[in-house]
């Protein structure tokens, strides 16, 4: 998906160019990838100037907020706080990082206040 939200439409050689060798996939491991997010509806497929052509029907921010909040509910139960402080354990956070979080969450205190 990469890929595409990078630069579409693209050919089914030149998706397997961009992403078979970064992940050791050979071309009919990514071709059947395309195949599994065809039938996901998440990518949408059409002929054009003698090669069949690929695009993507969901936009990145869109996966992203999915993915994200899919991560939050299996693993945290919906809750952000438990997810920071695991980060802020398990990794270790430079001064740049909490500068960045504190200047977030007095942001997000001024929307809401």
């Amino acid at each position: 998906m990469e890929a595409l939200w990078s630069k579409a439409p693209l050919t089914p050689e030149q998706i397997i160019a961009a992403v078979g060798p970064a992940n050791g996939w050979a071309p009919g491991t990514v071709r059947t990838l395309i195949t599994r997010l065809l039938s996901k509806k998440a990518l949408a497929g059409s002929r054009g100037k003698g090669n069949y052509l690929y695009r993507p029907l969901i936009e990145r921010a869109d996966y992203v907020q999915s993915e994200s909040q899919s991560l939050l509910d299996r693993l945290f139960g919906g809750q952000v706080a438990p997810l920071v402080a695991h980060f802020a354990r398990h990794r270790a956070l430079s001064a740049a990082d909490l500068r960045k979080l504190k200047k977030l969450i007095a942001e997000l205190e001024d929307d809401r206040g």
